[in-house]
Formats: structure tokens, C-alpha cells, sequence
């Protein structure tokens, strides 16, 4: 009975009810966070991962501007419906180098965190074209202008220099040859070793991916899409169970 008096000056003096909430949520804080800044490494290392190459960082940014992410999710939840329908379940590491990160739990459509190689390329451009050509009961709107949208990647060295500075390990000959980087990637004809060199011979993909000549918003764009869930292969890949 004792109790249950002082739980009711609590709920009747809005002073000591404010205090008492603001200690709570302050030590569920402290429990929370304050063990991250003890840990070696709060995000497990996984082999393949790598930063975006600039292609597929210029297409990331068109997915955020034109907001994708209002519609699709990246963060397949560890729950049987999600995986049996996405696949692996998504790791902290996948997200390592996005700033901001695209996880969301808003799916108007399907979560894209394992949407690479799904699809081929000219699914991709005639989905982004007139998505109900090949989902006719899609609500998601029409981007064929990104098509005649040309860019040149001028300033995508800057862009890279920006990500280095919150954490991307971009390195400076990453920086220095972006813009070459930039072009290889959409053109099989060019001399494109020095990207595969930099950036992983067998996680770099390189082709026209609209179809068309020049490079468009449209090329980085599916360049972006088509690597999402590609980096880790989930056939070797173990959980660090000491984690």
C-alpha cells in the first residue's frame, strides 16, 4: 500500500514525474550505449566488403535524391517470412559505408538489400522506364528521364574525399583516378584494370547497363542496384559467434 502512495505523488506532481522519467531513460542510455565505446569493433569484419566504387556511389546518390527509400527498405530482418522471401538476413557490416544508411521499414515495394543480379539489366531499365510494363500493379512512379540525364562524374573525386572524412576508407589513388574510375565502369572497351585493381576484380561490375552510348543517371543508377547484396558470399560466410 506504501508503494502504490508513493507511485501516486509521482503521477500527480508532473516536476517529480518529469525527473524520475529523465533519470530512467538516461540509465537505459548509459546501459545501452556506453558498452560500444569498449568494444574493439562494434561491427563484425565480413571478407568482400568494399566502399562503393564511384559509379555505384554517383547511382546511390540518385537513389536517395529521387527518394527510393520512402518505398523500399534495405534491412532484411533474421525472421524465417523475411529471409525465405528476400534471403540472407542483412549484417551490420553491408551498411558499414552508407552515410546515411537505407535500412527503413517502409515497403510499399519489395526490400532491395539483396536485389543484385536478380534481375538483368534490361529488366532494370524498362522497370525504371514504365514500372507497370513489367509489374502492372506497381504504384511506383515513371523514371525514364533519368535516361537522358548525361553525367560526366566530375566531381565525384569531391564526393569520395566527403565519404573519407566520416570513415570510408577511400584511399588517395581511389580519389585521384575517381573520374577515370567513373567512366571505366560503364565502358567494357576501356582499359578498366586499374578500377578492378582498386576496388576488387571480382565484386566490380563492368558494362554498358542502360544499353545506350554516353553514361546517364540511368547507368549509375541499376550500377548501384545491381551490386546490392552482392559482396558477401552468404554460401561461405559464419557468423562470429563470439559477438
Amino acid at each position: 500500500m506504501a508503494i502504490l502512495d508513493k507511485h501516486a505523488i509521482l503521477e500527480k506532481n508532473i516536476t517529480l514525474l518529469a525527473i524520475f522519467a529523465f533519470l530512467v531513460v538516461t540509465i537505459g542510455g548509459i546501459v545501452q550505449i556506453a558498452p560500444l565505446f569498449w568494444l574493439e569493433n562494434t561491427i563484425e569484419d565480413v571478407e568482400g566488403m568494399r566502399p562503393y566504387t564511384p559509379l555505384e556511389l554517383a547511382g546511390r546518390d540518385i537513389y536517395v535524391r529521387e527518394g527510393c527509400y520512402v518505398c523500399h527498405s534495405q534491412m532484411i530482418r533474421p525472421m524465417r517470412d523475411e529471409v525465405e522471401r528476400y534471403g540472407h538476413y542483412s549484417l551490420a557490416a553491408e551498411s558499414q559505408y552508407d552515410h546515411p544508411f537505407q535500412w527503413g521499414s517502409k515497403r510499399t515495394g519489395p526490400d532491395l538489400a539483396r536485389v543484385g543480379g536478380r534481375y538483368s539489366d534490361e529488366w532494370h531499365v524498362d522497370h525504371l522506364r514504365n514500372p507497370q510494363s513489367v509489374v502492372p500493379e506497381s504504384v511506383m512512379p515513371k523514371y525514364g528521364f533519368l535516361e537522358s540525364n548525361m553525367i560526366d562524374g566530375k566531381y565525384i573525386g569531391e564526393v569520395m574525399a566527403t565519404h573519407r572524412f566520416v570513415g570510408v576508407p577511400y584511399s588517395d589513388d581511389m580519389i585521384e583516378n575517381a573520374q577515370l574510375d567513373f567512366s571505366a565502369q560503364a565502358d567494357p572497351d576501356s582499359d578498366y584494370d586499374g578500377l578492378l585493381e582498386r576496388y576488387g576484380e571480382d565484386s566490380v561490375q563492368v558494362r554498358n547497363f542502360d544499353g545506350q552510348p554516353g553514361i546517364s543517371e540511368l547507368d549509375a543508377l541499376v550500377a548501384y542496384l545491381q551490386m546490392l547484396g552482392t559482396l558477401v558470399d552468404f554460401s561461405t560466410f559464419t557468423p562470429d559467434a563470439s559477438r
